[in-house]
């Protein structure tokens, strides 16, 4: 549960972290930084933490996973409650940092409400597709194919949703910036991408 919380704390602290830095700099991080630091941060988590607590970082993923036969079911709130509490501490700490920065890196619909939900469904459907192909693969690997893809998809689909693709990542900023009205999308699109994924894949081998 600690290598959730700091590892999910990590994440939002870097990746929204970069996104207020850049609001903060009048665009000195730019957009494609904001999206190297976001895959750079889940690789390094991901070899850090990933041999602890697999480095879910990210409720969709530990829901997904479930589903898939890959993780046991009396772990799920735990997890799950370390992720939002990893999240809305790194959010508290960048309140204080950058406290002229109203909304904290939340995420915000720029494509209309339903569209976001389903890209944002769309974007952790992949990315829970790429997580469940590399399972049996090395650490290394996996932590550059999932960071690669965190990348990527950010870069592409940021400036249609902010690429969330992770219920605590959205919650943290948006609670501590009581931008809560967007929140709903970016809690039930990336569960919907990630049990898609996840259902559609072959359960696990057993021995």
């Amino acid at each position: 549960m600690l290598s959730e919380f700091q590892s999910t704390f990590a994440l939002v602290l870097a990746g929204t972290g970069a996104i207020v830095a850049d609001a903060a700099s009048g665009g000195m991080v730019s957009h494609s930084g904001v999206s190297l630091t976001f895959g750079l941060i889940v690789f390094a988590m991901i070899l850090i933490h990933g041999p602890r607590s697999g480095a879910h970082m990210n409720p969709a993923v530990t829901l997904g996973l479930s589903i898939a036969g890959c993780f046991p079911k009396r772990e799920i709130l735990p997890y799950i409650g370390a992720q939002f509490a990893g999240a809305l501490a790194a959010s508290l700490v960048l309140r204080i940092l950058a406290p002229e920065v109203d909304t904290l890196g939340a995420t915000v619909p720029m494509i209309g409400a339903w569209r976001t939900l389903a890209l944002e469904a769309l974007l952790t459907y992949m990315l829970m597709f790429a997580i469940l192909a590399m399972r049996e693969r090395p650490l290394l690997e996996t932590a550059l194919a999932i960071g690669a893809v965190i990348g990527l998809e950010a870069l592409f689909a940021g400036p249609f949703t902010g690429a969330s693709m992770n219920p605590a990542r959205s919650a943290g900023p948006a609670l501590v910036s009581f931008n809560l009205h967007d929140l709903p999308i970016y809690l039930a699109g990336p569960v919907i991408g990630a049990a898609l994924a996840a259902l559609r894949t072959p359960p696990p081998l057993r021995s």
